[in-house]
């Protein structure tokens, strides 16, 4: 009867545990739908449910925001190519790290791992003057270039991954005489779509939240800058209009919060096998 009565406040808590992160998570997130329809008068009203609901902050980003729909195509174009980049490179050394036998091979990736120590912050200027010399400051290159030159989470995330698919099926593969960029295409990556999907959103989501290197690269007029960068203009002009920098905010994560309902399956899936393995 104890350890009945133990269990059941264990699960009890963990309700509380789990509801409490639940409102700190999602609070901010319903608080900021909510007032995206709100009219400008009721923007500091404590009501969740609006009262009454409108559109017209919606309305007004086709008037006040006309390169807001730029904007965001030019933050998905970057956003997708920096994600088609690391999948492709970081999933090639993913697999050469898994599949291969060469001397190094250890040194080589624990030197790899290393990279995470080195903040982002001290490569700009390094990356900066490299870009500069080639030309490409002012466009969209030094945004998504880099991507298909590989990356340590992703090297690192995908050869996780590979050790939990057999190696029998490689072997067998390459006595049928398979080359090994068919084992790679045909055999290791559709395996891998969970992986691919979890780390496809999580690539995806930090290009698409970059600011500090769009900034750093791209001209300053809102027409070539990403949506990022626009926002944090907005905010300046539409200073204390927060319904309506609100609406922006939503339309933003749109394309996340879509991409999310796609490949959570995946996402789960991902994490589940890889931390069983």
């Amino acid at each position: 009867m104890n350890n009945e009565h133990f269990k059941t406040c264990k699960n009890f808590f963990l309700i509380l545990f789990f509801a409490f992160n639940l409102i700190v998570c999602a609070g901010p997130f319903l608080w900021m739908v909510s007032t995206s329809f709100k009219m400008p008068a009721d923007q500091f009203s404590k009501a969740l449910i609006p009262s009454p609901i409108t559109l017209e902050n919606y309305k007004r980003l086709f008037i006040s925001t006309p390169y807001l729909f730029q904007q965001v195509f030019n933050s998905f174009e970057i956003a997708a190519l920096t994600t088609l980049g690391q999948i492709l490179t970081c999933g090639m050394a993913g697999f050469a790290f898994e599949l291969f036998k060469f001397r190094g091979k250890k040194i080589l990736f624990a030197l790899l791992l290393a990279t995470f120590i080195i903040p982002p912050q001290v490569t700009l200027i390094p990356n900066f003057i490299i870009f500069s010399k080639l030309h490409m400051v002012g466009s969209k290159l030094p945004l998504w270039i880099t991507a298909f030159m590989g990356g340590a989470f992703g090297t690192f995330f995908m050869r996780q991954y590979f050790t939990s698919i057999p190696v029998e099926l490689a072997e067998a593969a390459r006595i049928d005489g398979a080359p090994l960029p068919f084992i790679f295409s045909r055999i290791y990556l559709p395996l891998a779509k969970p992986a691919i999907s979890a780390l496809s959103i999580l690539i995806f989501s930090g290009s698409w939240n970059e600011l500090i290197r769009a900034l750093i690269y791209l001209p300053s007029d809102r027409k070539h800058t990403t949506l990022t960068v626009g926002l944090s203009l907005y905010q300046a002009e539409f200073s204390g209009q927060w319904s309506f920098l609100m609406a922006c905010t939503v339309t933003s994560i749109l394309p996340i919060f879509i991409l999310f309902l796609f490949v959570q399956k995946q996402i789960i899936e991902s994490a589940i096998l890889t931390g069983l393995k």
